[in-house]
């Protein structure tokens, strides 16, 4: 039987009333004016300077730039949100700029990335490069070949894969490779301490379970908490934006809420 023009529309507009039902309970957390509700934390400088002003917003975008850099010196920087989040879906677009920084390793070249369940900036120590966290790594293309966006990196951290504990440090994605000034849509669903999946595009590209401290990592704090009895299994933390050197910017950066009411 055919449809009547009265259902197709009612249909369209059921459909369309339950999308925007759905946007609806997205919610900004980058105002596109200035950091409120970020702290920053770059190594070598005290807890909230932003030093030489690499984290700036300029028409609506969040850009890190290090023009007011002498020299890189280690100076890795991230950006915080004041809160921590357990349950939730960001999604957010980059994309790099510019040349990194003469003095910077060599990795760092068209890398940047958003840090997850990370530890408070304010128990990161003076000189600490990267806080305790899982990284959703993003990547461009350096003509060298393939180059995966959306890697996962584990800055005192461990994951499970397939019920088998992952120690390395980079976990590599099947997302493709983008060219450095192109628009990219990252998206990562984190359910607590059971899964974290990483889209690109709106495309699944990597998922893995049970994040968790590495008790043998000095760089970073998992082994005070480990030797101190704290629990190493990590459900919660911040979410950081990561400047290791090279220039970058972010925009639209919202967030879902997953926690159960």
């Amino acid at each position: 039987m055919s449809k009547t023009p009265q259902f197709l529309a009612a249909l369209i507009w059921l459909i369309a009333a339950t999308v925007s039902a759905d946007e609806a309970k997205w919610i900004s957390i980058f105002n596109g004016t200035d950091v409120s509700g970020w702290t920053i934390k770059i190594a070598k400088h005290p807890l909230g300077e932003n030093f030489a002003n690499m984290f700036r917003v300029e028409d609506g975008i969040l850009k890190v730039n290090y023009d007011g850099y002498k020299k890189f010196d280690e100076q890795y920087g991230h950006l915080f949100t004041n809160l921590a989040y357990s349950h939730y879906i960001l999604r957010l677009e980059y994309r790099f700029t510019g040349k990194m920084m003469a003095d910077a390793p060599n990795y760092v070249n068209l890398n940047s990335g958003v840090m997850l369940h990370a530890q408070p900036p304010q128990s990161m120590r003076f000189d600490q490069g990267f806080p305790a966290s899982l990284e959703m790594q993003f990547l461009a293309d350096e003509g060298k070949g393939p180059r995966s966006t959306a890697n996962l990196c584990t800055p005192g951290t461990h994951v499970e894969m397939g019920g088998q504990l992952i120690t390395k440090h980079i976990v590599k994605s099947s997302a493709p490779t983008f060219p450095a000034e192109e628009w990219v849509r990252a998206e990562v669903e984190v359910r607590g301490n059971e899964e974290i999946i990483h889209r690109i595009n709106g495309v699944e590209v990597l998922r893995y379970q049970r994040p968790q401290l590495d008790p043998a990592c000095k760089i970073a704090p998992a082994s005070d908490i480990a030797d101190a009895g704290g629990n190493v299994m990590l459900s919660y933390g911040h979410i950081a934006l990561q400047a290791e050197g090279q220039p970058v910017w972010f925009r639209k950066i919202e967030l879902l809420s997953l926690e159960k009411k």
